[in-house]
């Protein structure tokens, strides 16, 4: 296995999910060039203690969206702030660096696994995507960090859990209410004998929340009892 890893990084060398250069012999342990970390902007406290985005020193518990606006999900978790990794999420997204899910995985279980066991999270769901759209892309971006994620954490990932069953728009090019009426009907239950209490949905960019209140909506009329969902990056989306 390590020799079938050597090659694989002479062939395909690991890239910096920061820079995106390759990375040295120094920096393949930690999976990021550490002149690259400081770049990065986590979201710290104080957070909304709803959906995890970053709150102004006048803000109270929860932001803006999330005191206007009731969620099907019990609370959230984003890692990062949009801006400082928007190139990054680019091309982890777009430009097939599957690879980047490496770092951004582990980087989520360091800083948010003591609270999934916590929570008692029994599995990890990646936000789905549309089939077609899937098989043209070649890979899901929430699926591949869902899988480090699970990894690291050694909690079950199940990718079909949920199945995205239309082709929905760009959802950065909706207002709120359209990206909700977008996403209408837009999941289903791949599996209907569901027995899990707590799951956790996984995806990449957060922004208004439709997305992660429309898996959850679906989760629980299927029976789960607490939905939780973490988010790679919080704020504006592509």
């Amino acid at each position: 296995m390590r020799a079938l890893n050597l090659i694989s990084d002479l062939i395909f060398p690991r890239r910096c999910p920061v820079c995106d250069g390759v990375l040295s012999e120094r920096d393949r342990k930690d999976l990021v060039c550490l002149e690259c970390l400081p770049k990065i902007k986590y979201i710290k406290s104080p957070k909304c203690y709803k959906c995890g985005k970053q709150l102004g020193d006048d803000e109270a518990e929860y932001c803006a969206d999330c005191r206007k606006k009731e969620h099907f999900f019990e609370r959230g978790f984003a890692l990062y702030d949009y801006p400082s990794v928007r190139h990054s999420m680019y091309r982890f997204k777009y430009s097939g660096r599957t690879e980047y899910a490496g770092f951004f995985g582990r980087d989520m279980a360091e800083h948010f696994g003591a609270e999934f066991k916590k929570i008692g999270i029994e599995a990890v769901i990646p936000v789905p995507m549309y089939a077609a759209k899937k098989r043209m892309r070649g890979y899901n971006q929430a699926e591949e960090l869902a899988k480090v994620l699970g990894r690291e954490l050694g909690i079950p990932v199940i990718k079909d859990l949920v199945k995205r069953t239309k082709k929905t728009l760009p959802m950065k090019t909706l207002s709120p209410s359209e990206r909700a009426a977008n996403l209408k009907n837009a999941f289903i239950i791949g599996q209907f004998e569901l027995k899990l209490r707590k799951i956790l949905v996984v995806d990449d960019i957060y922004t208004t929340g439709c997305t992660s209140d429309a898996v959850a909506k679906v989760l629980k009329d299927a029976g789960v009892n607490e939905v939780y969902f973490a988010a790679l990056s919080v704020g504006e989306g592509l």
